[in-house]
């Protein structure tokens, strides 16, 4: 098994989430494999968490189309993966779509791989022969085309850019209903915000790795329907994509 690097803290309910479904997704594969005449516990990959504080990466964002405004940023998540680095971690995940935006920055000088949350997601949107998909996450995400540029070569097309007004309103859903998990009242209003932007048939990524917590029942399932929606939860697509690593299968089975 590969050791598995995780730089959460943004926010720490989805770092926790990750690292539970790392360890219970290794267990469950051991037992799908025929693991379960093991005598004792279950071995889970090794890993190692670098957490960042969320107060002081949210003041550190920069300004869209200006790459200098972003190397306070980048060079948080930079220090965070050479610690996991040098704690000997085969490779990492970062438990957040936000910084993925700024990913190609946030690598340089990173030798061990990150794997991309983009890419996991685009797998899964694939899989389920959607052609158009629905963005929602943070600010930054949703002005970003990152996940249109990783789903073009699958046929899939993302929305475009949507107002201004509308990705404050997803970016306060998210501080308001989504901090420290998933409030009472989460899932209805997403349900409302994907009823209003979302086509017939589409299917919705949850782009902030907080989002899927308003689906419990759904958590480690990287497609699923709830209310009449097609959801992607790119949290647990990057999951399947660490174990696939970590336990030396092969990443595109």
């Amino acid at each position: 098994m590969k050791k598995i690097g995780i730089l959460g803290g943004v926010g720490w309910a989805s770092t926790l989430d990750y690292y539970r479904g790392i360890c219970a997704g290794s267990w469950q594969r051991q037992i799908e494999t025929g693991a379960e005449a093991h005598n004792g516990p279950l071995p889970c990959p090794k890993i190692t968490i670098e957490s960042v504080n969320q107060a002081e990466t949210r003041s550190l964002r920069g300004r869209p189309e200006d790459e200098a405004s972003w190397a306070a940023f980048d060079a948080v998540f930079r220090d965070g993966l050479l610690v996991l680095q040098a704690a000997g971690c085969d490779f990492a995940v970062i438990a957040s779509n936000t910084p993925h935006a700024r990913l190609h920055a946030i690598r340089q000088g990173v030798e061990m791989p990150v794997l991309s949350i983009f890419d996991a997601t685009a797998q899964a949107v694939a899989k389920t022969k959607a052609d158009s998909a629905l963005v929602i996450g943070t600010a930054v995400t949703m002005q970003a085309r990152n996940y249109a540029e990783v789903l073009a070569p699958y046929g899939i097309q993302a929305n475009p850019t949507l107002p201004t007004a509308e990705i404050a309103e997803a970016q306060s859903m998210i501080d308001q209903d989504f901090h420290g998990g998933a409030s009472p009242e989460a899932q209805e209003r997403l349900l409302r915000f994907c009823q209003k932007h979302a086509s017939a048939g589409e299917a919705v990524i949850l782009a902030c790795t907080e989002l899927p917590l308003a689906f419990p029942d759904h958590i480690d399932e990287p497609c699923f329907e709830a209310a009449g929606v097609l959801f992607i939860n790119p949290s647990a697509a990057h999951v399947a994509a660490a174990l696939e690593l970590a336990l030396g299968e092969p990443q595109n089975a």
